[in-house]
């Protein structure tokens, strides 16, 4: 499942991300990597992604949260 396709409120771990080298290497400054846990906190029908990473709260355009790779995490707290 894509991140920009996902749900407010749930848990997801990333799986895969498919960015350009620069892009990737700046998010993942941010503590998004593989493997890591994010919560969604809101989803815009044609805009950013507003997700929860260790703590901090991030705006994710669309263009780069559809090149994010992410699962349902089995325990959604």
């Amino acid at each position: 499942m894509q991140l920009n396709t996902s749900k407010s409120g749930k848990r997801y771990k990333i799986q895969d991300m498919s960015l350009a080298l620069e892009i990737e290497r700046r998010i993942e400054t941010l503590g998004m990597t593989c493997g890591t846990v994010v919560t969604i906190m809101n989803r815009q029908c044609h805009g950013a992604v507003i997700i929860k990473v260790r703590g901090s709260r991030f705006a994710v355009g669309r263009n780069i949260a559809k090149h994010i790779q992410v699962n349902e995490e089995a325990n959604n707290e």
